[in-house]
């Protein structure tokens, strides 16, 4: 059992990132990663689950929901900031939790990361297809249903433009980090450009009587049943609220996965400059930034349009046709589309560096942790799940499957706030560039948020998560336990013993 648990000491992870073979490119600053965290975070968050929680559950107290989510994200954030300044290796919550908790849970984590951000890739790129479809009909392009995916096409249907976006992102991610970083940065500064137009366009046609009532009276809201009923609902009887105080709450827990992807930015500490220094400003300012953007818009939009009358597929373009000015509606969806490309990019810079960790360590086959000898980047990682995806964004209808996406996260959260309060007592010695402040009450109550979030999700995806991990674990006993680095050192301990 002693060795389930067996923990790689932080030096230990940071001499892995000296070896020449195995070493990433530093090339990364602070201002690169809050790029990177705005790229990623802000998607279809913004440009459709404001009309949503709108119209079905908070009405213009939407933006207190932001600010709720944004908190929960913020205590997190600040657990995965001291984690980034202690260990800056490539894995995030991976990493972190094979210093604090132990090979097989960090094992569990990097199982549960693979999942997330992959089916996150697929997901979004299906989306930005989405998107440039509707753009192109818009200026008399119409794509043959056959290769507009399986949720257009009758009969067989291969989604050609998610297929070709994650093959172009894989081959940007291939020749290097810095290439990534500039080419975000240029997508990011479109993205933000379009929220701003939204934001300043929409504060015209403001009209007071909108915000009239700012808090609905609060609305039973339907039940579910079987597998499609909340976790919480099945364990407990408690049956959430529309409208009213507990709605904004209600709201808060479908909000929050608008903010999915700040922690991504762990994953790249390995290639910062100064990572002591610089994650923690990266993941906390990106938060920062989206947080007060996701509040303007929903206060603007609610404020355009009264929140019973507002779209939920296309909430901020619609806004605008109802005042009169299609204009920003087309704008607005150009904007949806380029924001989906940097979340499509990131996620898929932290599904390869997770994987290039694991197998840096051993628990997957080695063949795939050697580095590009030119540009300095998991090339064989990102190639082959660069192609995966690819496929599985072509081939799949995968909508339902995106709560998978938001039970991953939560789970990564919890991790990283309990290894927080581990390793504070196991290492009191590190050197902790960023301290998460008042431990153990932020990671404590980081795990309380993150899992009430996660027994709001349906009983469905607990069941499809729960798969994917004894999946997981079977893999982990059948080939890493064996195979790990820190296994066959213990072996190598013993021969010479």
């Amino acid at each position: 059992m002693s060795t389930l648990f067996r923990t790689k000491s932080v030096e230990q992870s940071i001499r892995d990132t000296e070896e020449p073979e195995h070493a990433l490119r530093k090339s990364l600053s602070a201002l690169d990663l809050t790029v990177f965290g705005v790229g990623v975070i802000i998607g279809t968050g913004i440009f459709v689950l404001t009309g949503k929680v709108a119209k079905e559950t908070a009405g213009p107290a939407t933006a207190l929901a932001f600010v709720a989510a944004g908190i929960v994200c913020a205590l997190a954030a600040l657990c995965y900031a001291e984690f980034a300044s202690t260990v800056p290796v490539a894995g995030s919550a991976y990493t972190f939790s094979y210093a604090s908790l132990g090979e097989l849970v960090a094992w569990i984590i990097g199982w549960d990361l693979v999942l997330e951000f992959a089916l996150g890739t697929a997901v979004v790129a299906v989306g930005w297809s989405g998107y440039v479809r509707s753009l192109m009909d818009n200026i008399g392009w119409t794509m043959p249903e056959a290769l507009s995916g399986p949720d257009v096409a009758d009969g067989f249907g291969f989604d050609i433009l998610a297929f070709a976006l994650v093959l172009v992102l894989t081959v940007i991610l291939v020749l290097g980090m810095k290439l990534s970083a500039r080419v975000t940065t240029v997508v990011v500064a479109v993205k933000i450009a379009v929220v701003l137009i939204v934001i300043i366009a929409g504060l015209f046609f403001i009209e007071a009587a909108n915000y009239k009532p700012f808090v609905p009276d609060a609305e039973p809201q339907p039940s579910g049943s079987g597998l499609d009923a909340p976790l919480v609902q099945l364990i407990f009887g408690y049956e959430p609220t529309n409208f009213g105080v507990m709605g904004i709450f209600t709201a808060a827990s479908i909000v929050f996965f608008a903010f999915i992807g700040f922690d991504v930015v762990a994953t790249a500490a390995e290639e910062t400059k100064l990572p002591q220094r610089d994650m923690p400003r990266g993941i906390l300012a990106s938060l920062l930034i989206c947080t007060l953007l996701y509040v303007a818009v929903s206060i603007v939009v609610t404020g355009m349009q009264h929140y019973s009358e507002l779209s939920v597929s296309a909430p901020l373009a619609d806004a605008f046709k109802a005042v009169g000015h299609p204009f920003y509606a087309g704008v607005i969806s150009f904007g949806a589309a380029v924001g989906l490309t940097t979340v499509c990019l990131i996620l898929l810079l932290g599904q390869t560096r997770v994987f290039f960790a694991m197998s840096r360590d051993g628990l997957l086959p080695r063949f795939f942790s050697k580095t590009h000898p030119r540009f300095g980047t998991p090339y064989r990682p990102t190639v082959l799940l660069g192609v995966i995806i690819a496929v599985v964004a072509g081939l799949t209808s995968i909508n339902e499957l995106a709560t998978l996406v938001n039970i991953g996260t939560l789970f990564a959260f919890v991790v990283v706030a309990l290894g927080v309060i581990v390793l504070r007592r196991t290492r009191p010695d590190l050197h902790r560039a960023f301290r998460t402040p008042w431990v153990p009450l932020i990671p404590v109550l980081s795990v309380a948020a993150s899992v009430w979030l996660m027994l709001n999700l349906p009983a469905e995806t607990w069941l499809r998560f729960g798969i994917w991990m004894v999946l997981g674990v079977v893999i982990y006993f059948v080939y890493g336990r064996r195979n790990s680095t820190m296994a066959k050192a213990a072996e190598a301990d013993r021969a010479e013993r």
